[in-house]
C-alpha cells in the first residue's frame, strides 16, 4: 500500500472538519470490488482440481487443505473408544447448540463434540445485531430482496426464502430460550417493543440487538438452554478429524481427537451436523481475522474430502471496522452498530468517502482505496482510517456507554477516549460467504450429513449482510436439528470406517496433487499443535 498522512496531520484535518460532510465515491460499485476487493488480489486464486468441486475458484491458502490427505489410516481405529448417538453435532457454537436443542427436542439421543468449550466460537463475538422482518413497514419480501442483492443474486433463492421465513419466529423462539433484546423503552422490560435499526444494506429497519454484544447474549442464552436440555450429551475439546461413511457412502458420524487424553474417538451416529464455523484464521491474503482460535476451515476440509459439494469458496467478506493501531489488539471488531448509530469513516484529509452503510464489501473497498492510494493513516507503522466516535457522542450524548458498551471496553483497552479520539480501523477478515452447499432443510450432498452456521453456503452469495449470520445459525440450525432426527430414525449407517478416502487419493494423485499435505488443521499453524502431534503423543 501507499505511503499515508502520519496520525498528528489527520487528527488535526478530522477536527477541523469533523462533523465531516460525505464525497461522493468516484468508481462504480462492480469497478470498485474489481481493484480493490481482496477476493480479487493477483494470484490470490486457484482451481480446484480434485473433488466434487473440482473447476472452481478458491484461495490458495485453503485450496492446500481442501486438497490435502488425511491424517488418519484405517489402522489408527483399531481399539478406538466408540460412542453412539442418533444425532452428533460437530460444533459447539451457535448453530451448533441450537442444531442440539431442536434433535434433543425431537426425541433425538444427541452428542455435541466441540472443539474448544461450549459456547467458543464466533458467535460470542457477533456484536451488531440479527435480522428479521418484524416491522410493520417491512416485509419477508424486502428481506429476500436485500438479501439477494447484498450478494449480487448469487445467493440460492430457496434457501434464502427458508431464512426469512422463519425470521420472525427465529425471534420469538430465541426469546423463548431466555435471550433479552433492546427495546424502544428500557422502562418497559416487561411491556416494550423491540427496537430495531437499520443494517448496511437494508431497506427497512431490522436489525434487533442486545446493546453491542448481541452474539455473546445470545450464546448465554444457548449454552444454558442446552445444558438444562436433557438428552443432550457434550463433549469439550474434541474436534473431528475424520467424517465417518458407510459402503453405501452415508456419513455415519466422526472420529474425534479427544485433546485432553491425546486419544481418537470414533462417534458412530445416524445423523451428522456440521457446525464447525468459518476459516478465518487461515489469515488469507495476510489480513488480520476477528475469529476465534479454532477457525481453521475443518468442516469444509472434511466434509469436501468426504464427497459434499462446496459454493462460492472465492468469496469472503472483509469487516470494514477492525482495530488497525495499537496493533496488539488488530483486527479486534468495531461493531457495526457504531455505524449504524452515525458514526462517520474518514480518511487522513478529513473527508468523508463512503456510505457507511453500504453493504460490508463496498465499505470495505472503499476503506482500501483510500489506503492503496495514500489517503491512509500511518500511527506507529500502522495503516488504517478513522471512525469518527466523538462526532456520534456529540450528536447523541451518552451512546457510547448506554447502547456500545463494548466499544467503550474496547477504547479502554486501546488507551484512548472514544469520546474525545477516533478509533484508527481497517477492514479485517470476518466471514466465510461460500461453503458446504446446502438446501431450504440443511441437508448437504453427502447423504446423512446436514449443515448450519458459516461452514454452508448457498444463503450469502458473494457478499453477507449484517445480522444474516446470527438469523442463519438460528433458522438452519433448527432445520437442520429436526431434519437430523428424523433422519436418525431411518436405517441406520451400516460397516462404518474411512470408506472414502480410497477414492479421494486416487482422485488427488490422478490430478497430480499427491499426498504429501495433510488435514485439518485444527489449530493455527503459530498455534504449535496439530492433530498429527496429537496422535503421536497418544502413541
Amino acid at each position: 500500500m501507499s505511503a499515508g498522512i502520519s496520525f498528528p496531520e489527520a487528527l488535526a484535518a478530522w477536527a477541523a472538519a469533523a462533523p465531516a460532510p460525505e464525497r461522493d465515491c468516484t468508481l462504480p460499485v462492480p469497478e470498485l470490488l474489481k481493484i480493490f476487493h481482496p477476493d480479487h488480489r493477483a494470484g490470490g486464486m486457484v482451481t480446484l482440481a480434485a473433488g466434487a468441486s473440482a473447476g472452481t475458484a478458491c484461495p490458495v491458502e485453503l485450496a492446500a487443505l481442501l486438497q490435502s490427505d488425511a491424517l488418519l489410516e484405517d489402522v489408527d481405529l483399531a481399539g478406538t473408544h466408540i460412542l453412539d448417538a442418533d444425532v452428533l453435532i460437530l460444533g459447539g457454537g451457535g448453530a451448533g447448540c441450537v442444531a442440539a436443542l431442536a434433535a434433543a427436542r425431537a426425541g433425538a439421543r444427541v452428542l455435541i463434540a466441540a472443539k474448544l468449550r461450549l459456547g467458543d466460537g464466533n458467535t460470542v463475538m457477533a456484536e451488531g445485531g440479527i435480522q428479521a422482518a418484524i416491522g410493520a413497514e417491512d416485509s419477508l419480501q424486502r428481506h429476500f430482496e436485500d438479501t439477494l442483492r447484498a450478494g449480487h443474486f448469487a445467493a440460492d433463492k430457496a434457501v434464502v426464502a427458508a431464512l426469512v421465513e422463519d425470521g420472525p419466529d427465529a425471534i420469538r423462539w430465541l426469546i423463548q430460550q431466555g435471550m433479552s433484546f433492546d427495546l424502544t423503552d428500557e422502562r418497559q422490560r416487561m411491556g416494550g417493543t423491540l427496537l430495531r435499526k437499520k443494517p448496511g444494506g437494508a431497506t427497512a429497519a431490522r436489525l434487533l440487538s442486545y446493546r453491542d454484544f448481541t452474539g455473546l447474549e445470545m450464546m448465554r442464552a444457548l449454552r444454558e438452554a442446552v445444558l438444562l436440555q436433557p438428552g443432550i450429551a457434550v463433549l469439550d475439546r474434541h474436534p473431528a478429524v475424520e467424517l465417518l461413511t458407510d459402503d453405501r457412502g452415508r456419513c455415519g458420524g466422526a472420529v474425534l481427537q479427544d485433546l485432553g487424553r491425546g486419544r481418537l474417538v470414533l462417534a458412530r451416529a445416524g445423523a451428522t451436523v456440521l457446525a464447525t464455523g468459518g476459516a478465518g484464521r487461515l489469515h488469507l491474503a495476510g489480513f488480520p481475522t476477528s475469529n476465534h482460535y479454532g477457525a481453521t476451515a475443518d468442516g469444509l476440509v472434511l466434509a469436501y474430502r468426504a464427497g459434499a459439494r462446496l459454493r462460492e469458496m472465492d468469496s469472503f467478506q472483509y469487516h470494514p471496522t477492525g482495530i488497525a493501531w495499537p496493533g496488539h489488539l488488530e483486527g479486534m471488531l468495531v461493531s457495526e452498530a457504531a455505524r449504524s448509530a452515525g458514526a462517520r469513516l474518514i480518511n487522513g484529509r478529513g473527508e468523508r468517502f463512503v456510505a457507511e452503510l453500504a453493504p460490508r464489501d463496498v465499505v470495505a473497498s472503499a476503506m482500501l482505496r483510500e489506503m492503496v492510494e495514500g489517503r491512509g493513516i500511518v500511527r506507529d507503522g500502522q495503516l488504517g482510517l478513522f471512525l469518527d466516535t466523538p462526532s456520534l457522542e456529540r450528536e447523541q450524548p451518552g451512546i457510547l456507554q448506554k447502547r456500545l458498551q463494548t466499544l467503550s471496553h474496547l477504547a479502554h483497552r486501546a488507551g484512548i477516549d472514544p469520546a474525545g479520539e477516533p478509533f484508527m480501523v481497517r477492514p479485517t477478515l470476518h466471514y466465510q460467504n461460500g461453503g458446504v452447499a446446502i438446501d431450504s432443510r440443511a441437508r448437504t450432498s453427502l447423504p446423512g450429513l446436514l449443515a448450519a452456521g458459516e461452514v454452508t453456503g448457498g444463503l450469502h452469495g458473494r457478499n453477507r449482510m449484517m445480522g444474516n449470520a446470527l438469523l442463519e445459525l438460528v433458522v438452519f440450525g433448527r432445520r437442520a436439528g429436526a431434519m437430523a432426527a428424523v433422519d436418525a430414525r431411518q436405517e441406520r449407517p451400516r460397516n462404518l470406517g474411512l470408506n472414502h478416502l480410497a477414492g479421494w487419493r486416487r482422485g488427488l494423485l490422478a490430478a497430480g496433487l499427491g499426498l504429501e499435505g495433510k488435514g485439518p488443521l485444527l489449530f493455527p499453524s503459530y498455534g504449535n499443535i496439530t492433530a498429527a502431534a496429537l496422535k503421536g503423543r497418544a502413541a
